[in-house]
């Protein structure tokens, strides 16, 4: 069911796929300013017409919870952990944990971290916080210097609480705005300074979060393809090629490993045991298939240093859009494709097609999506140059209430995006590469076909001309490009939270 913001003075355009949905509120510890904000989020939830129940039940789509600055919480306090044993549920609903600090504090802990995140080589003695393993040092070392201190933070606070979704709320006796943190390491900033907006938005961004539902139930074919076959395409060795390229150009960040943060028993009973950064894929024509990385849940993936068995075959998407359909390779190890499989290849469904002929070493003419090669990384793009890639925005509301990864909204999002290229749509719009941002998240970045080249050589020749400027940063919210005044063609970030 829709859901309208009546009564609302938030006038940032939501989405129009919003549900209803039944919270519940199980605080662990109580502070005035935790007490208010609980309150008040109770209060325009209801309004907008979610239910709010006085106990968890297996209908129950978030639990909202506490935890203290700076405190560990057990993993048998953890509900996240521990949440379906004592409710007696069959399934784990999405918990939120409302975590209150001063601005003073907030303060000190960034400078904290900005200083001991300059040492080099790190000291693993600024790193040894209360409730974290001991090779925690290195992720955090690893996260803040990619996105700031505010990341380390963010890594330290989930790895205490037990919690992937935060609400860090800052303020004395009273909220003077918040931080929303998730697993990709999304940190939008909301402004408390209009009470009604500051709950109507938090409450807009937590139903955006559950009111979409992933889309990794693959679905694999009997339909296995031959080793000879195998063997004999050039996909498989050119992403392997990638992996390198990408890997020296230093496009992937290294993979989270949860328990170099915290230990839990069970921990993958309630999360995958790691994720990995980033993917791509490119298309074979020979087997009418994306070959992509797969998902860094499975198991560890070094995506700079990938392997054939790192590798699986998308032929399609399911009719229901709950996952992709897959191909199995004889003789080879066949994991999932990345949580992004079915971005990575509906987007070309509203696509044109070309003609692959004889310079592509194919014997016969055939079809292929305008898209040769697909890159998915959290990463950011600082400028680039608009006489040879393109900018390719999202609709409006994911800029103000973004999605999260493996998500059927996001898959949405970016094949809606990509449709609207004008690079895509005209095969022969010279400009070769083109880019969307998803806020809070990363980029994904698009390569067409060049003659004399192999897959994503394009992409990594723009990064090294400066036609494409990855960077480390990754926005927030809503993302504008500017033109340069020194440079006509090249565009400027200008990014808000």
């Amino acid at each position: 069911m829709t859901v309208a913001l009546k009564e609302s003075i938030n006038t940032k355009p939501a989405h129009d796929w919003l549900r209803n949905i039944k919270v519940a509120f199980a605080p662990a510890i109580g502070s005035p300013v935790l007490d208010s904000v609980m309150a008040g989020l109770s209060n325009r939830l209801r309004l907008h017409g979610h239910q709010i129940q006085s106990e968890p039940d297996n209908s129950t789509d978030i639990i909202f919870t506490t935890a203290s600055f700076g405190q560990p919480v057990g993993w048998r306090e953890s509900l996240l952990f521990a949440g379906r044993r004592r409710f007696g549920l069959n399934r784990t609903p999405t918990i939120f944990t409302f975590i209150h600090v001063t601005p003073e504090r907030l303060q000190q802990t960034i400078d904290y971290f900005e200083t001991v995140l300059a040492k080099e080589p790190p000291d693993p003695a600024d790193y040894a916080f209360s409730g974290l393993a001991s090779e925690a040092y290195h992720t955090l070392v690893e996260q803040g210097r990619r996105g700031g201190p505010i990341m380390a933070l963010e890594r330290l606070l989930q790895a205490q609480s037990k919690s992937i979704r935060i609400l860090l709320v800052v303020g004395g006796d009273q909220p003077m705005y918040a931080y929303l943190f998730d697993l990709v390491g999304a940190y939008p900033r909301i402004d408390a300074d209009a009470p009604e907006f500051f709950y109507d938005d938090i409450a807009l961004r937590i139903v955006t979060a559950v009111s979409t539902f992933e889309v990794t139930e693959h679905e694999v074919l009997s339909d296995v393809i031959a080793r000879s076959a195998w063997d004999g395409l050039t996909a498989p060795r050119a992403m392997l090629d990638a992996s390198h390229q990408l890997g020296k150009r230093a496009f992937f960040t290294e993979m989270v490993r949860v328990a170099n943060l915290v230990y839990a028993p069970a921990i993958s009973d309630a999360i995958a045991d790691q994720y990995s950064e980033g993917c791509f894929a490119t298309w074979e024509p020979k087997i009418d298939a994306l070959v992509a990385t797969i998902t860094g849940s499975a198991r560890p993936v070094d995506k700079t240093n990938i392997t054939e068995d790192d590798l699986a075959v998308i032929v399609g998407v399911r009719p229901d859009g709950l996952g992709a359909v897959v191909r199995h390779v004889e003789g080879k190890r066949n994991d999932k494709p990345s949580s992004e499989a079915v971005e990575m290849k509906d987007m070309d469904g509203l696509l044109p097609t070309i003609v692959l002929g004889g310079e592509w070493g194919e014997s016969a003419s055939v079809q292929a999506p305008v898209a040769r090669s697909k890159l998915h990384g959290h990463r950011g793009v600082g400028a680039y140059d608009s006489r040879f890639v393109e900018f390719a925005p999202l609709d409006a509301p994911y800029y103000h209430y973004p999605v999260s990864c493996a998500t059927d909204a996001q898959a949405r999002a970016i094949k809606a995006a990509f449709y609207r290229s004008e690079a895509l749509r005209n095969p022969t719009d010279a400009r070769q590469v083109v880019f969307t941002v998803l806020p809070g998240h990363g980029v994904v970045i698009v390569e067409k076909w060049a003659a004399g080249k192999a897959p994503f050589q394009v992409m990594w020749e723009y990064m090294d001309a400066g036609y494409l400027q990855v960077d480390n940063h990754v926005p927030q919210g809503l993302v504008e490009y500017v033109p340069n005044t020194r440079d006509p063609h090249r565009r400027v970030l200008n990014a808000g939270l």
